[in-house]
């Protein structure tokens, strides 16, 4: 077992925390389950994934060399 941290947006997670709370369930393992799901029983929603995530490879990207100079920080 190993602990992995994720940024997930704080609604999204105290509503699925009160889900899982009401029915008695461990979050982590539907965490699991949903990924493992995904992984293994689910090839097209991993293929849409995979292809949104490619579209979002070739999109329009601003070189930046030095951000702290751009964005004044």
């Amino acid at each position: 077992m190993v602990l992995k941290t994720f940024n997930v947006q704080e609604d999204v997670y105290n509503k699925f925390s009160r889900f899982c709370k009401n029915l008695g369930i461990s979050m982590s393992k539907q965490i699991e389950f949903f990924m493992e799901s995904f992984i293994e029983n689910e090839p097209e929603a991993k293929k849409q994934y995979l292809e949104k995530l490619e579209k979002i490879r070739r999109g329009k990207f601003v070189k930046v060399k030095s951000f702290a100079d751009r964005y004044g920080l």
